[in-house]
């Protein structure tokens, strides 16, 4: 007479998959509104500075706190960049492709708050020996110059 019970519950984990499958998949929808839901407050916090120039927008300060990016997310998404980029990259160009890519109404306060984690962002992959420096912008706007980034080919990031 054997004592070790046997159970056979192969439904178990596809049932436990599945489940994982439709939280993931809330958890995208979730996303995409949240995004949507960022990019519906810019809009209406332009709107109210075209009748109100002077009016507080809480814009930034909320960015600053409420809308702040998944750990890693940023750091993925700037070595995605240098991975994609024809040559190297400044932090301001860095920036608008963040921008764009969440679909926000950034104004000039706002690119310089985000270019200030993309920047640091770069330190923290540069002190990993991930990202290197190859000098500065030589054709810039009146915000340059900038320095310019490239992957280091001897780290695998």
């Amino acid at each position: 007479m054997k004592n070790t019970p046997t159970y056979e519950r192969p439904n178990t984990v596809s049932g436990l998959k599945a489940k994982r499958k439709e939280l993931s998949d809330l958890r995208a929808r979730y996303k995409a509104e949240i995004k949507k839901l960022t990019v519906d407050i810019d809009h209406l916090d332009a709107a109210i500075r075209l009748f109100d120039p002077a009016a507080d927008s809480y814009a930034i300060k909320e960015y600053v706190t409420k809308h702040r990016a998944e750990k890693g997310s940023v750091k993925r998404f700037v070595l995605n960049a240098f991975r994609e980029a024809d040559g190297p990259l400044t932090s301001r160009q860095i920036t608008e492709a963040w921008v764009d890519d969440r679909g926000l109404a950034a104004d000039e306060a706002t690119y310089a708050l985000l270019r200030k984690r993309i920047g640091a962002c770069i330190k923290g992959c540069v002190n990993q020996g991930l990202i290197k420096d190859v000098g500065w912008t030589k054709d810039h706007d009146q915000n340059g110059p900038y320095k310019m980034w490239t992957l280091n080919e001897g780290a695998a990031p």
